[in-house]
């Protein structure tokens, strides 16, 4: 099952507004070209002395108000429509039909507005990317070539009112060349500008991520030192809570109804106990060792250990692909305790048979990214946001801390954790690390 592919066509509410706001302006700029071609236009007319019957008039004057009448019918389409992906695409098809007409009016092949094909390829880039951009570059260059091809062979006779030689009074192979220079142009900035527009859509996807997350660690470390003097005062009367129900015990060890309730206080009094140890570490967890260990080797012997469990291994596959040698900087106990939790996670996740695939790598930025995927039935789209705040779980079992406890681990040694989820098809944990030069790792 391939995760990245479809996370990355997963449209968010924010993509969806950037598109509408770039229509809008896309609507604007539109009806902007149209009164300043209609203003020239008008100026054309009178300074020659044409008539307004002239058949280029007559077209262009057309055109205009086809051009204003599409932009307002855009405009309200925008407005009903939630996914604008085809109105995207209509509007950018109609426009370069409309530039083909103003090139054909304005002397086909010795006109000079062919640059406002490239005006339309880049601004389909912005909206579609590259995969649209490169689409209407190629309708762009045949609808081009197809106006030189037929003015050349007689069959169109342009309109000429910029003056001119028309594509029949050249050579073949000139023609050919000029056409293929504009095909060649259009596709370059068709592909250039989509470059540019991806690499600005992934910087603004990271800089949210990177908003997001620092936003949850300006939370979770207010929560912390909160939790870390709550915990401590839980802690003082559940030690005496628990050594009185234990003297009690022993006196009235006779009774077997009280020793029954005795059982039950000390077996709820041990969960309290254990569920404030989770609460301190996710409060305050230690700085613990920190020395140079090899990731791969710590998540391969996690996951070994992991997948020896004979409740998870009869229903569960794990497939790996791990690389070796990337050296971190980190607490090999607490490394294993983000890995365990994770694992545990996804497993929880999955309610019949499943897999998770595990992937270690480094990538060219000094870093080293884990990933955990999972199968699982994945998480709303409206709680991805607080599965790492304490106490936040969606199993009836769960305390909700083994996520919370996993970030602060992170957190504290200064790696990244991000979570990309498909409800009905599981969730992807990326773990991001800093890596250190193998030379200087240790023997553990």
């Amino acid at each position: 099952m391939d995760f990245p592919h479809f996370l990355n066509i997963r449209p968010t509410a924010a993509m969806s507004d950037g598109m509408h706001v770039k229509l809008k302006w896309l609507i604007f700029f539109r009806l902007l070209f149209t009164l300043l071609l209609m203003g020239s236009t008008v100026v054309l007319q009178i300074r020659d002395g044409l008539s307004f019957w002239e058949p280029s008039l007559i077209i262009l004057y057309g055109l205009i108000i086809f051009l204003l009448m599409a932009s307002l019918t855009y405009a309200i389409l925008l407005k009903r429509l939630k996914q604008t992906t085809g109105l995207t695409y209509v509007q950018i098809i109609v426009d370069s039909v409309a530039v083909s007409f103003i090139i054909f009016l304005t002397g086909s092949f010795s006109s000079l507005f062919f640059f406002l094909y490239l005006v339309v390829i880049m601004y389909a880039s912005i909206l579609l990317y590259r995969k649209g951009g490169l689409i209407m570059a190629a309708l762009c260059s045949i609808q081009y070539g197809m106006l030189i091809d037929l003015e050349f062979y007689g069959v169109l006779d342009p309109m000429g009112m910029m003056g001119g030689l028309s594509a029949a009074d050249y050579a073949w192979s000139y023609v050919l060349y000029k056409v293929m220079i504009i095909m060649v142009a259009c596709f370059v900035v068709a592909f250039l500008s989509g470059i540019i527009a991806e690499q600005e859509r992934d910087s603004r996807k990271e800089l949210a991520a990177m908003a997001s997350y620092t936003k949850r660690v300006e939370i979770m470390a207010a929560v912390g030192e909160m939790a870390a003097g709550l915990a401590h005062e839980i802690r003082n009367p559940l030690a005496s809570l628990i050594g009185s129900v234990q003297l009690l015990k022993e006196e009235r060890s006779d009774a077997h109804g009280h020793r029954k309730l005795m059982l039950i206080v000390l077996r709820e009094a041990d969960r309290l106990s254990a569920l404030i140890d989770n609460f301190l570490l996710f409060a305050k967890p230690p700085a613990g060792r920190r020395e140079v260990i090899d990731l791969g080797k710590i998540m391969s012997e996690t996951s070994d250990i992991f997948d020896k469990n004979s409740t998870y291994s009869q229903r569960i596959t794990i497939s790996k692909s791990i690389e070796t040698g990337i050296c971190i900087e980190m607490d090999p106990g607490q490394l294993r305790q983000v890995f365990w939790n994770i694992l545990l996670n996804a497993v929880e996740s999955i309610e019949k048979d499943g897999a998770i695939n595990i992937e270690v790598r480094e990538t060219k930025r000094r870093t080293a990214v884990a990933t955990i995927e999972d199968t699982g039935c994945g998480i709303p789209a409206d709680k991805i946001d607080a599965i790492f705040d304490p106490f936040m779980t969606t199993k009836p079992k769960g305390t909700g801390l083994g996520l919370s406890i996993v970030h602060r681990i992170m957190e504290t040694h200064d790696c990244r954790l991000d979570v990309q989820s498909v409800i009905g098809k599981g969730t992807i944990f990326t773990l991001t690390f800093t890596t250190v030069e193998p030379s200087t790792i240790l023997k553990q």
